[in-house]
């Protein structure tokens, strides 16, 4: 991206700087972790509180809503409190703290809500299946200009035709993209399962495969890797602590997660009764085996 960011006197350092905030390898001022929290922060990140908003209102649903005028009305530059040190970190007056709740909980909501719906969520492998097959060597191209030439019309375009010509690569995905013949959840992690073994899912995806065929079965996994509840809060004292720590509720919001397991819609009626005469024998299968 070096040569179009020249074009426009731009610094590509300065740009890695903003887009990976603390992440960056090398050293930032404060004013430079400052606009990177700005611009892409766990918490208050624009970035963040932006596609919350958008995405809820174009999917119809009110679970990302939340009072972004009073959080930004009271969002400061305060020191990082956990770590006794002046280093600055976006903060909030203790007036915004229930609007940085509703943040964080709309955020959880709509992961769990919207974000981690199982159609969603199987597009999203069908699409990858789809590139995979049809991008060259499997991979979008990083020349810049070939890159940016490769646009949600020519993916969608090439989805279109690969659904109707057997012959083109990328066949199979694009057509149950395009025909709504997508894989059907038939399990997902719980809790009942896991207190029985913690690899339930593992165990029921594994013989799902052996029964149905590694092709007729896939699995999306993933949990969150960490919470981004913690921000310097300054309270009517003028004492700035930390928010868990004023906040019962951001102590009980959750991370999110998800673990499914999908299959052949023309197997599922079989899928679902075989899994619900044999899913207790399929877990507790290692564990006897330990025994």
């Amino acid at each position: 991206m070096r040569g179009l960011w020249s074009d426009f006197k731009l610094d590509p350092e300065d740009i890695g700087k903003l887009a990976l905030g603390y992440k960056y390898p090398g050293a930032l001022t404060d004013w430079e972790a400052i606009l990177a929290e700005i611009i892409v922060g766990d918490v208050f990140g624009a970035d963040r509180m932006d596609y919350l908003l958008r995405d809820s209102h174009h999917a119809g649903v009110a679970y990302g809503r939340f009072d972004h005028h009073r959080l930004i009305d009271t969002l400061r530059i305060l020191p990082r409190s956990e770590e006794d040190s002046q280093q600055p970190s976006l903060g909030i007056e203790i007036g915004g703290l229930q609007s940085a709740e509703s943040l964080l909980w709309a955020r959880y909501l709509m992961y769990t809500q919207l974000y981690f719906h199982p159609v969603r969520r199987i597009y999203d492998l069908h699409l990858k299946q789809f590139l995979a097959d049809w991008l060259p060597n499997g991979k979008f191209p990083v020349n810049a200009s070939d890159h940016l030439d490769t646009t949600d019309s020519e993916v969608l375009a090439a989805i279109r035709l690969a659904a109707e010509d057997a012959h083109r690569p990328g066949h199979d995905a694009a057509k149950r993209i395009s025909h709504r013949k997508h894989f059907r959840l038939f399990y997902e992690r719980n809790a009942a399962d896991l207190a029985i073994s913690p690899r339930c899912v593992d165990q029921v995806f594994l013989a799902a495969q052996a029964k149905f065929g590694v092709a007729a079965v896939l699995r999306d996994s993933y949990n969150q890797k960490g919470t981004s509840h913690h921000f310097p809060v300054l309270d009517r004292e003028g004492i700035i602590q930390g928010s868990t720590a004023m906040s019962p509720t951001l102590r009980q919001v959750p991370t999110f997660g998800v673990d499914y397991v999908f299959i052949d819609p023309d197997l599922r009626n079989e899928a679902t009764h075989w899994l619900r005469a044999e899913k207790m024998n399929v877990i507790r299968e290692e564990l006897v085996s330990e025994e």
